[in-house]
């Protein structure tokens, strides 16, 4: 990466061929990225309840259901 003669070098910028970090250390890059995997809604959901709150939740909404077809 060329940078101007006045300019201060930053410690580390975006290499523009890959994208990944880049430093002046060719021997020490910066570390790569940490990306998270993909997740669901249903994995935040299951984050944040409990299997015992999943089935009371779902135990709820079918009792709802029950008494609305009238079974």
């Amino acid at each position: 990466m060329a940078f101007a003669a006045d300019a201060e070098v930053p410690e580390s910028w975006d290499c523009p061929r890959c994208g990944l970090p880049a430093g002046q250390d060719a021997q020490a890059p910066p570390p790569a990225p940490r990306t998270e995997p993909y997740k669901t809604h249903l994995a935040y959901v299951r984050e944040r309840r409990s299997d015992a709150d999943g089935d009371a939740l779902l135990e709820e909404a079918l009792a709802k259901l029950r008494a609305r077809r009238g079974a």
